[in-house]
């Protein structure tokens, strides 16, 4: 039966890169699927897809309490517009916002918790309005998706959620597009940042360990891929890229580019994760991963088998990591991605949080 499907969304890029699949499966099979989002009329993939866009102004990383509660108001007219059979959203303010609009209109809302960035790592006033938040919207709502356990005990310890949860795997990954390929010849040995630059991510260990390595391993090169979303760190990543630590490569539209080229991922990102995608996508193209041993990040790396961990904001233990792995023969290189690969293909396949989804919109 053919089901209205509303999707709210912050910005394209997230949506594009992660539910791109599902989207188009919701349409193959005849749903009417609407996407509320910042921007809309910016791009017109979705569009052209056959999705109905509605354009929403959410301010990401603004805290202004007017501007939010407009939001609400805003998403209270859509669902009465729309009328959606069920309503699937990811991030923080369309989860929180979207919930109490759809609490108000009496819609089901299944959750997406794609992590929780610094909201948790620090108890403070932020922190306890957040749970508050949560409590009175996400709480209430049909369903709560899950990306990693740490999330899931934090909320069910908090009581920010009822016996209304399940997980997923992360948003999986597409493993025909990223598919499995030749590791580089050795010699030089190559490794990469993906992400936003920003304190959160651990970009200032990512820096300084390239800068020690560099001294006592110069066959190495370190690169770097995404947007300056500090700005404070633009005058750093300058410095550095142009004294030669770290090669400053600006956001990527295909970054399977760049992890052909290397050898290692390394996400040293200080807490707040999901299941970080940059590891489920290095992983499948068979690149070993070395990132800080958080919630998310140690769902996807197996400790010496696929990649290695270490202790969140330890440089010296990062330091460590990447040092060993230098001295890793070739062949034992290319087993570390071979084991993630096989990892991803077992627990990530994207086709699994599709298949999820398509049995909550069968259920309603």
């Amino acid at each position: 039966m053919r089901k209205r499907i509303l999707i709210l969304n912050n910005h394209f890029i997230s949506l594009y890169n992660f539910r791109k699949e599902l989207i188009k499966r919701l349409v193959d099979e005849g749903n009417e699927v609407f996407i509320s989002i910042s921007e809309a009329d910016r791009y017109n993939y979705f569009s052209e897809m056959g999705c109905r866009m509605i354009d929403t102004p959410v301010d990401r990383r603004g805290t202004n309490p007017i501007r939010d509660l407009g939001l609400i108001l805003y998403y209270i007219r859509i669902m009465k517009k729309v009328k959606p059979d069920i309503i699937f959203s990811y991030t923080i303010k369309p989860n929180i916002y979207g919930c109490i609009a759809s609490n108000f209109t009496k819609n089901k809302q299944v959750v997406n918790i794609t992590g929780t960035g610094a909201t948790f790592l620090n108890k403070n006033i932020v922190s306890f309005i957040v749970k508050m938040l949560y409590k009175i919207s996400v709480k209430r709502s049909y369903k709560i998706f899950f990306q990693n356990s740490g999330d899931r005990d934090y909320f069910v310890a908090n009581n920010l959620v009822n016996n209304n949860f399940a997980m997923l795997p992360g948003s999986g990954v597409n493993l025909d597009q990223y598919a499995l390929c030749d590791l580089p010849p050795g010699g030089t040995t190559n490794f990469i940042f993906i992400g936003r630059i920003m304190e959160l991510k651990g970009i200032e260990l990512y820096l300084e360990a390239a800068k020690i390595i560099k001294e006592s391993y110069p066959n190495t090169n370190f690169y770097i891929a995404g947007f300056i979303e500090e700005n404070k760190y633009k005058h750093v990543i300058d410095e550095y890229h142009y004294k030669g630590v770290i090669n400053y490569i600006g956001f990527q539209k295909d970054i399977t580019l760049w992890l052909e080229k290397c050898h290692c991922t390394i996400l040293p990102s200080l807490g707040g994760e999901g299941v970080p995608n940059v590891l489920l996508e290095s992983a499948a193209m068979g690149r070993a991963c070395i990132a800080s041993r958080i919630d998310g990040s140690k769902d996807v790396i197996d400790d010496n088998i696929t990649g290695f961990l270490f202790e969140a904001g330890n440089l010296v233990d990062l330091i460590g990591k990447v040092k060993k792995f230098i001295e890793l023969d070739y062949e034992d290189k290319k087993q570390m991605g071979i084991n993630g690969r096989k990892k991803v293909e077992r627990k990530f396949n994207r086709q699994i949080v599709i298949d999820a989804y398509l049995e909550e919109v069968k259920r309603v």
